[in-house]
């Protein structure tokens, strides 16, 4: 990853924190590490548990953030998403996956948060 990527992918999980600390979540990890990957944000929302990717894009010319979370992300989030329940010993938690879409735009970002964007395939 070029460092200029790295620095918008930070940018985008400050912004998101922010938003989703706004909307009411409770912030329990950021950049959540395991042998199978990363988890951007993991939070409460109200009684869920809320795994949350976070895809910041400053132009559509690859298309936009929502659709670079993949079938292939899909999973590698899943995999540490449970790691993480067994581990920390909430498997009977309700949990969900997020994904919060930012457009770095000039004067102003556009945010979407996606609720259950996806199931664990």
């Amino acid at each position: 990853m070029t460092k200029a990527r790295h620095t918008i992918g930070k940018k985008g999980e400050d912004i998101a924190l922010s938003h989703l600390k706004g909307m009411g979540y409770k912030i329990i990890a950021r950049n959540y590490k395991s042998k199978f990957g990363e988890i951007d944000i993991i939070a409460k929302d109200r009684d869920t548990l809320a795994f949350v990717e976070v895809k910041t894009r400053k132009t559509d010319e690859f298309g936009g953030p929502k659709m670079a979370v993949t079938e292939r992300k899909r999973r590698q989030i899943s995999k540490v998403a449970s790691e993480y329940l067994k581990r920390s010993g909430l498997s009977h938690v309700k949990a969900r996956f997020d994904v919060v879409a930012i457009k770095l735009e000039q004067g102003r970002n556009n945010i979407e948060v996606v609720k259950d964007a996806f199931e664990s395939p």
